[in-house]
């Protein structure tokens, strides 16, 4: 591994308090003014290129992943019986409806949509979920026309405080939930966000096995030490393995998060969260856990039915992901190739890694597949401007796991909060005292404009 600026290289094997200085003293020399000059590409036009399944699963599979999909995009209400809104068990609070109001874009089971969305163009829909079938709920002033979907926790707990409430819809009579009170707690200081991450090929993820992403992580370890590049894993409690989906890598496999995240955002119970979050008197319709495996086919009231059809919601939305195709990158122009080395000569891809490879899947063609994420799906420390405070796992206040990059080129909000739509700006976001990245900002920086260019428009192809 060799880490280059222009007229600079650093290899992996250089050791000495005299060539790191030497290094830090050239880094700082060779820094232009290219602050302003460079622009981000912005989000690719065109075929979305993913929201499918993978490739090559045989046509049984092909059909469960679509039957799944169609759960994935169904539409809850509280009752099941408002037309168009098949889906039962909502609230009593909730950020959105469905599956699909978070995770759509660049297409269905992607991240946060937003103006510039195919799949739900127009305002954020969280805009609608205030007052969605007579609700009477106030849109609070993080979520805007022109931003991303969010979620938001409370720092003092560490847990999700959903926007909104049941209160008021029609298939909601005698709830009189109110909604947190979200003012008083942002001007203390105590709410942080999160968007959506993307679904797109974490089959591939979760069957990757530890000892892979283990090794992974210990490659290039002198290049990494230079830059001050560490990293860790987040764990599960019980087994001790590698957890790796989540912002903070909690979670452990693809149906806890679909488990969770159907709890939470939607405030559907379900055979992993069985119980009721804000369980008041007055809110509660449904016996518990709202959503588990169907004895009787909903299709045709029999017990002969699809597994999709047989299967709990959480069952069919972790099959969306797990059976879903990685993102298609884009065709590079010659400035994109250039950024392509770039990005890996400054020392992004120790982080972000290119490819990894699965270990046996019972699913088709899924054994043993090379696959680029661009993450190493490790936690890493990025620092005070990052830190959110919440502690989930192993991971600390400022520790997050590497963000996958694929699917990158047609995402629209960017870092764990949607802080900025803006890469250019995500990228330096990542500079903050006590984070892991300063080392590989140096080097970005120490660019010229041409050359930093050329990561933004490499990474829009990704």
């Amino acid at each position: 591994m060799r880490i280059k600026v222009p007229g600079f290289t650093m290899h992996g094997k250089v050791t000495g308090q005299k060539q790191r200085m030497a290094a830090i003293v050239l880094v700082a020399a060779c820094a232009v003014s290219t602050l302003h000059a460079q622009k981000d590409p912005g989000p690719r036009t065109g075929q979305a290129g993913a929201g499918t399944y993978y490739s090559t699963l045989n046509s049984q599979e092909q059909a469960f992943f679509q039957q799944a999909l169609t759960r994935f995009k169904e539409v809850d209400s509280v009752s099941g019986t408002i037309a168009g809104e098949v889906g039962a068990g909502l609230g009593p609070t909730y950020n959105g409806n469905s599956c699909a109001t978070c995770h759509s874009q660049p297409s269905v089971g992607g991240s946060s949509p937003g103006v510039a969305s195919p799949q739900i163009p127009g305002p954020n829909p969280q805009i609608a979920m205030a007052s969605v079938d007579g609700a009477k709920n106030r849109v609070p002033s993080f979520i805007t026309a022109d931003g991303p979907v969010r979620e938001a926790r409370f720092v003092s707990d560490g847990g999700v405080h959903d926007l909104y409430t049941i209160a008021g819809r029609s298939d909601a009579k005698g709830c009189s939930l109110a909604q947190p009170n979200f003012s008083q707690a942002l001007a203390g200081g105590n709410v942080i966000f999160r968007i959506p991450t993307p679904m797109f090929g974490l089959g591939l993820v979760e069957n990757t096995p530890d000892n892979t992403l283990l090794a992974n992580l210990a490659a290039n370890q002198a290049a990494k030490s230079l830059l001050g590049i560490k990293g860790s894993f987040n764990h599960s409690g019980n087994d001790g393995t590698i957890t790796r989906f989540g912002w903070k890598a909690q979670n452990k496999s693809l149906l806890m998060f679909a488990g969770e995240a159907y709890n939470v955002e939607m405030g559907v119970s379900n055979e992993l969260f069985p119980n009721e979050r804000s369980a008041t008197p007055g809110c509660e319709y449904t016996a518990g856990p709202k959503d588990s495996t169907n004895i009787l086919s909903p299709v045709n009231n029999s017990t002969v039915g699809t597994a999709s059809e047989m299967s709990s919601d959480i069952v069919n939305f972790a099959a969306v992901a797990r059976m879903s195709a990685p993102p298609a990158p884009a065709p590079q122009s010659a400035s994109a190739k250039n950024g392509q080395t770039m990005f890996s000569q400054i020392g992004c891809a120790l982080c972000h890694s290119a490819s990894l490879t699965t270990g046996a899947s019972i699913f088709t063609g899924m054994s043993n597949a090379v696959y680029h994420p661009f993450s190493d799906f490790a936690i890493h420390h990025m620092g005070s401007g990052l830190a959110d405070g919440i502690v989930q796992g192993s991971a600390g206040g400022d520790q997050f796991r590497t963000a996958p990059l694929w699917g990158v080129g047609q995402r629209l909000y960017f870092m764990h909060d949607g802080r900025t739509a803006d890469l250019l700006e995500a990228i330096r976001a990542h500079s903050s005292p006590g984070s892991e990245a300063n080392g590989t900002i140096k080097l970005f920086n120490a660019l010229n404009s041409a050359q930093m260019q050329s990561i933004l428009d490499y990474l829009r192809t990704l």
